[in-house]
């Protein structure tokens, strides 16, 4: 399939098929073809804003509670506050985006995290906060979240169709991580120069540009499952379903060990910023005139992993089709393990700078094929709730890790907490890459469903689930 001219936007949920393969020096051009959707165009403008707002207020409340209390083990349970309601609640959150409108379901999530980022900012330029406030907003986001996730991960085939599904995925990968570089960097000079509230401040008018954007499409997103049978029933129908397909549990399993192993190495960066790493960031500090070097640090170290993270996706959004993709997890969850465990005993500030952008880089292209591969397997009527499955894979183990790496590092140290959360993951890669020949033929034949269920399939994704 050819994109011809990036520029035509299509205004509804239409695609446009071609019969040529594309040629590798299009390969850039086809990187943003999901940006022929006016839809897709103002969701992508507004979220990208908003997101920014988003990294800038996750990198100022880690440092606002670690500033508060020092703890390494109260940092992992904001954490763990903060996503263990996606863990509980996004069932509920899956079947209220498969019967109801997404489009309603995203506007409502996004309206009601601007709410409490600005009571968050005003808490704070109060000098009221404490850490009791920081904890309940934190699982009320949570909350939010469980059903944002979903809903705005299902709402995205509603956006683009499924042509153009892969792409918008990784669109939708690249914008987040373009956030999670600006994002960062701009709140370790706030956070120096003004203060932590002026980041929530500027996070809670972010998500005016996503709500003016969700507001102005015009998208056919009607239920997709039917409201006649009990809402315990479809929920536990979207369990059984990615229960018995082979491959999406397959896929679940790895990015839920994951989740829970590896990534509370996020949670422990301002021990990294303030205590590991101190002898780095001066330079930067003096440039912009501020004397707390610990967030700037910060702000760098988590830009550097979001570079990466960019990087990540991009290399997703070149790709046209779906062949390999699950060599690529694979792969990219054992490389995620092993830069990990290098940087856990880094003691270079810049060195482990350079460390995060592999970190950042397998991590985010596990995570994004993951994504693709389940969305392209599942039938529209159970998308929402498999998502839902995917959100707590993700999000919703991540608190449970994030508590248990607070506390692992108030005892064995940070370094040592993030190394074993690498181990676990090269641990991972290999049961994955193994079970891989197992689940295969299957996951072919679901994608080809899939591509049949929305029309004629594309040639792109016949060829590719039929070829290993």
């Amino acid at each position: 399939m050819i994109v011809a001219d990036l520029k035509t936007s299509i205004p509804e949920n239409s695609s446009a098929n071609g019969n040529v393969v594309p040629s590798r020096k299009l390969n850039w051009q086809a990187a943003g073809r999901a940006l022929r959707h006016r839809n897709f165009q103002l969701f992508f403008s507004g979220q990208l804003i908003s997101l920014i707002g988003t990294w800038m207020q996750t990198v100022a409340q880690s440092w606002l509670v670690y500033r508060k209390t020092g703890s390494g083990l109260l940092l992992g349970s904001v954490g763990f506050a903060s996503q263990i309601p996606v863990f509980l609640f996004a069932p509920i959150g899956g079947i209220t985006a498969d019967r109801s409108n997404r489009q309603r379901v995203v506007i409502a999530t996004q309206t009601a995290s601007m709410l409490l980022a600005l009571i968050l900012a005003a808490l704070t330029l109060t000098n009221r906060v404490t850490v009791r406030e920081i904890f309940v907003l934190a699982a009320l986001l949570g909350v939010v979240n469980a059903f944002d996730i979903p809903g705005r991960q299902a709402f995205l085939v509603d956006m683009v169709g499924k042509d153009d599904l892969m792409n918008a995925i990784a669109l939708n990968s690249s914008m987040f991580n373009g956030a999670r570089v600006i994002g960062p960097a701009v709140a370790g000079v706030l956070v120096a120069r003004l203060g932590e509230g002026w980041c929530f401040f500027a996070n809670g008018v972010s998500y005016i540009a996503v709500i003016a954007g969700l507001f102005m499409m015009n998208v056919h997103a009607p239920a997709k499952a039917s409201a006649h049978s009990s809402p315990l029933e479809h929920i536990i129908e979207g369990f059984q379903f990615v229960n018995r397909t082979g491959p999406i549990r397959a896929l679940l399993m790895l990015l839920g060990l994951v989740s829970m192993t590896g990534m509370p190495y996020v949670v422990l960066m301002p021990i990294f910023a303030d205590k590991i790493l101190h002898q780095g960031g001066q330079h930067l500090a003096s440039i912009i005139g501020s004397h707390d070097l610990g967030a700037v640090r910060l702000g760098i170290l988590m830009g550097a992993a979001g570079v990466g993270a960019l990087l990540g996706a991009l290399t997703l959004a070149v790709r046209t089709g779906v062949k390999g993709l699950s060599r690529w997890v694979s792969v990219c969850c054992a490389g995620f393990g092993v830069s990990l465990i290098f940087f856990a005993f880094s003691k270079s500030f810049w060195l482990s700078v350079l460390l995060l952008l592999p970190v950042g880089y397998f991590i985010m292209l596990q995570m994004a094929s993951s994504n693709t591969l389940i969305q392209v397997m599942v039938p529209d009527a159970l998308r929402g709730r498999t998502m839902a499955v995917y959100s707590m894979m993700f999000m919703g183990l991540a608190p449970i890790g994030a508590l248990l790496g607070g506390a692992l590092s108030d005892r064995l140290g940070a370094p040592w907490t993030v190394a074993i959360g690498g181990f676990a993951s090269v641990i991972g890669a290999w049961w994955f890459n193994a079970h891989l020949p197992k689940v295969r033929a299957e996951a072919r034949k679901l994608i080809i469903a899939q591509a049949m269920a929305g029309g004629e399939p594309a040639e792109e994704m016949t060829k590719t689930a039929s070829e290993d």
